[in-house]
């Protein structure tokens, strides 16, 4: 018989055998590492610098991967200089024409030839700061220029084996008060046309040049070779006398006698396009007048051959205010005004800009597209017109193309073909301006506001 001396009882638990807080695996550790577990506060200092050196390590992985992502890269080409011009003034713009660098200075213009960088030519005779420069080569040396300085003014230049040339000041006028400044300044390729942005106090107007470069090419030849005879009778003259004195260049004389003799034929003025009217009530007392008007060709596609009155467009205006009248409120009405701002393209010859009896060529423009800051419509005008048929009356735009938003930024291929319209709803058009009808329409997310855009 088994007796027991002690009742039976449940024995107390031991501190060794609890579970550690921070050691949840606790049961899976081998029984011969239990002794060398660090006792606090060292596992936590340990812990620490534990996780610092594991961050330390993620970041050096991610540095490792940009740099091999970065070795994969085309890397791009490093290009030095090689040549150096000096200029004297501060350097506004520049503009390069053939073999010559044409750089508008704080006072004048030079000119740097590209195969020698000692050949450098200036011009500051009327001490005016130019701020925006165009250049073209017209060929056999001879290049055109269009300069604009601080004033607003607009310089037209030819320049000719190192020598620059004033033709005419576009927009001068007798009467200071009078003067309209220049905001925006194309020449075509070419050097065919010119075509200026003016601004007056209270409208805009653009200005079409046709520039007669024939006839600057033959006068410049016929005044290179008088020059070159200049100089060569010079030189016999100094050789038959010492008296002159030897450190004449002989290639000066040709510069000189350029800069005064010749005298070239001034620009043709062309058109003058002014910004669209606003709508207003018809004037038409019926709708047969308005179907004559039509079948003209004037005035198609701008919105003017209505049979709308002006008692309609105010009752019309009176119930979009009244419908509209806590929004109106809010952003504040925005009366429509004149615009004074406007984007144009020379274009070459296509199905759209082309007339029975026009004799085109395929590098030399025909016609102009402008569209004007917060219109609808993208106008092209034809380059054949005759100032004189059109004194004293408005030109009306040959093809209209209008847009559902208005007109923000446009853009021309290098061919002439395409042109990109970009609306200020975001939206892209591409036409196709050869047939005269649009490939592609693309609109940007978020309704985002395009201020330019250009083909590559």
């Amino acid at each position: 018989v088994n007796t027991r001396e002690h009742p039976l009882g449940i024995p107390p638990p031991s501190e060794q055998d609890w579970a550690k807080e921070d050691e949840e695996d606790f049961f899976l550790l081998d029984p011969d590492r239990k002794r060398g577990v660090l006792p606090q506060p060292f596992r936590m200092i340990n812990k620490l610098v534990m996780q610092v050196f594991e961050r330390a390590m993620e970041i050096i992985e991610r540095k490792e991967m940009l740099r091999e992502a970065q070795k994969r890269k085309v890397q791009p080409k490093k290009c030095f200089p090689t040549a150096e011009f000096q200029v004297t003034d501060r350097a506004n713009c520049l503009a390069v024409s053939g073999k010559y660098i044409f750089v508008g200075l704080s006072v004048g213009l030079a000119a740097f030839n590209t195969s020698d960088p000692k050949d450098v030519c200036a011009w500051d005779a009327a001490k005016t700061e130019i701020c925006a420069i165009h250049a073209s080569d017209l060929g056999s040396e001879c290049h055109v220029l269009l300069a604009v300085d601080e004033m607003g003014l607009v310089w037209l230049f030819c320049f000719h084996k190192g020598s620059f040339l004033l033709i005419k000041i576009l927009n001068e006028v007798v009467d200071v008060s009078q003067r309209s400044p220049c905001v925006e300044v194309v020449l075509s390729q070419g050097g065919d046309y010119a075509g200026i942005l003016l601004q007056g106090n209270t409208k805009a107007w653009l200005e079409v040049y046709q520039l007669p470069k024939d006839s600057w090419l033959t006068e410049m030849e016929k005044n290179t070779g008088a020059a070159e005879d200049l100089a060569c009778s010079e030189r016999r003259s100094s050789c038959s006398s010492l008296v002159q004195n030897t450190s004449i260049s002989l290639c000066a004389l040709p510069v000189s006698a350029t800069q005064a003799d010749v005298e070239l034929d001034p620009p043709e003025l062309l058109l003058t396009v002014r910004p669209p009217k606003p709508i207003t009530g018809t004037t038409f007392k019926g709708p047969l007048d308005a179907l004559k008007e039509v079948d003209d060709g004037s005035m198609l596609g701008l919105g003017y051959n209505h049979l709308i009155k002006d008692s309609q467009w105010e009752l019309q205006e009176a119930i979009f205010c009244s419908t509209y009248q806590e929004y109106l409120e809010a952003e504040g009405v925005i009366k429509e005004e004149i615009p004074r701002y406007a984007t144009f393209h020379f274009l070459l010859p296509s199905r759209v800009l082309s007339g029975p009896e026009m004799t085109v060529q395929p590098d030399i423009p025909v016609g102009i597209g402008v569209h004007w800051d917060g219109n609808h419509n993208f106008c092209l005008y034809l380059l054949n017109h005759s100032l004189k048929d059109k004194a004293g009356s408005d030109l009306k735009p040959d093809v209209v193309w209008p847009c559902a938003a208005p007109i923000a930024c446009s853009a021309v291929s290098s061919c002439s073909r395409y042109l990109a319209l970009a609306g200020e709803d975001a939206t892209i058009t591409i036409w196709d301006k050869h047939l005269g009808y649009p490939l592609s329409v693309t609109a940007i997310l978020d309704e985002r506001f395009i201020r330019s855009i250009h083909f590559l």
